[in-house]
């Protein structure tokens, strides 16, 4: 099942690159890390920005264990097909991930408890990372949690410091957790907490 999920993710890399942007899935130990924030009880509504075949989705299911809403969020179709048949019990809706508001108020929902996000920072140009960024902290509730990750080796490059100085603009605490060292490449996870509000307000970070 990993091996097929593999070549689905490079066919799809091969397809469109500037969408993908990986060649590879995110492995099982970051993927464990990542969805760390979901509760272990209570109702959650849980939302995953670019499951792509759900690398992180599986450790969402397992941390519910039925309960809560799990919303994917997914702009590859091919993706979001594979994923609904591959879990069931996950919301996956094919949409852009800067209009999350509206697909949460589509289902009835003003703010989700959790945010996890398989989205390719260094992909998106400096409004595109604006864009996305406000509307997660839009729609991320006061006390939520939202986790994203970054690559180790290019953690100094320019698209990855942008993303942090704009996580640190929108977010009162943001944690850079351990390396991953296990993931191919090696990544790690910034943990974000307690959204500005309104986030959009606070100076856009300059490229």
């Amino acid at each position: 099942m990993r091996s097929e999920h593999r070549a689905a993710f490079l066919r799809e890399f091969l397809r469109d690159p500037f969408t993908v942007a990986a060649v590879a899935p995110s492995g099982a130990s970051l993927a464990d890390l990542i969805t760390a924030p979901v509760p272990r009880n209570g109702n959650p509504l849980v939302v995953e920005l670019g499951p792509g075949t759900g690398a992180f989705t599986a450790a969402v299911q397992r941390r519910l264990a039925g309960r809560g809403h799990h919303l994917a969020v997914e702009v590859n179709e091919r993706f979001a097909g594979l994923l609904a048949g591959r879990y069931p019990q996950t919301d996956v809706v094919v949409a852009d991930a800067r209009d999350l508001r509206e697909v949460l108020a589509e289902r009835g929902h003003h703010h989700a408890d959790v945010i996890v996000s398989g989205l390719p920072w260094a992909a998106f140009a400096g409004d595109q990372q604006d864009d996305l960024l406000g509307a997660v902290t839009d729609c991320l509730a006061p006390d939520g949690a939202f986790a994203t990750f970054a690559y180790t080796l290019a953690r100094w490059a320019p698209p990855a410091r942008r993303l942090r100085r704009s996580l640190d603009a929108r977010f009162e605490e943001v944690v850079a957790g351990r390396t991953v060292w296990a993931n191919v490449p090696p990544a790690f996870v910034y943990f974000c907490r307690r959204p500005r509000v309104p986030a959009r307000s606070h100076a856009l970070v300059p490229a």
